[in-house]
């Protein structure tokens, strides 16, 4: 199967795939600070007054914005990757186990792969694209290359295999084990070709949240689309 993909979610890049593109995290900074704005201004309303009420309906505006901002980047994405390829590999993640972790990032971020996840499931359904949630233990860890598996501190960013020297970037290193359990998974089997060999992309074509949005689809380079041959 040619058209596979892996794909890593993240906090520093919202997806990372194993055709070497990586796509920001929608940026929410501007509609967090007019619902912030907002609700500040209803705090200072007196409870139940009219100006209360039309305040309330304003907070309400900007949380409805901020969701549909969101929501839009997901469906975008995601329809992005059910309609591009025959088979699209994720990790199997508890997305309630993720909300539930330390930090108000991770915490969002939680949220968000869920409702990610679910719709990339659902359009890929859709689409008539085999959808394959795989076993995340290890992705990171193990090497693309080899299979050795190495331990890894979240801070640290390059995967370097100490075995075969291989090295790329962290996530791209697990969107590849990503795909290739997908494809086991699938029961096509893997490349009989190592990343290496078939020529990895080191280096990301980073795709920007608002271009997701304003375009629909993140745009492959020439380069990371023919990446992979099997």
């Amino acid at each position: 199967m040619t058209d596979a993909v892996g794909i890593d979610v993240g906090i520093l890049k919202y997806v990372h795939d194993s055709d070497g593109t990586a796509v920001e995290p929608p940026d929410l900074s501007e509609e967090r600070e007019r619902l912030e704005r907002a609700q500040r201004n209803l705090s200072r309303k007196e409870h139940g007054s009219n100006n209360w009420e039309q305040q309330r309906r304003t907070v309400a505006r900007r949380h409805a914005d901020l969701k549909r901002k969101r929501r839009d980047f997901l469906h975008k994405l995601s329809t992005y990757y059910a309609r591009e390829y025959d088979l699209v590999a994720v990790e199997d993640l508890d997305a309630k186990g993720l909300v539930e972790l330390p930090g108000n990032s991770r915490n969002r971020a939680g949220a968000s792969w869920g409702t990610f996840l679910r719709m990339l499931e659902y359009k890929c359904e859709r689409e008539g694209t085999h959808f394959v949630a795989v076993d995340p233990r290890g992705t990171t860890k193990e090497c693309a290359s080899c299979g050795v598996e190495t331990d890894k501190p979240l801070w640290v960013r390059e995967h370097s295999c100490p075995s075969c020297g291989f090295k790329t970037d962290r996530d791209a290193n697990a969107s590849w084990n990503i795909r290739s359990r997908g494809l086991e998974q699938v029961g096509t089997g893997c490349p009989e070709s190592t990343p290496v060999e078939t020529a990895l992309p080191t280096d990301t074509d980073s795709v920007s949240a608002k271009r997701v949005v304003e375009t629909g689809s993140p745009t492959l380079t020439e380069r990371t689309a023919s990446a992979v041959s099997e």
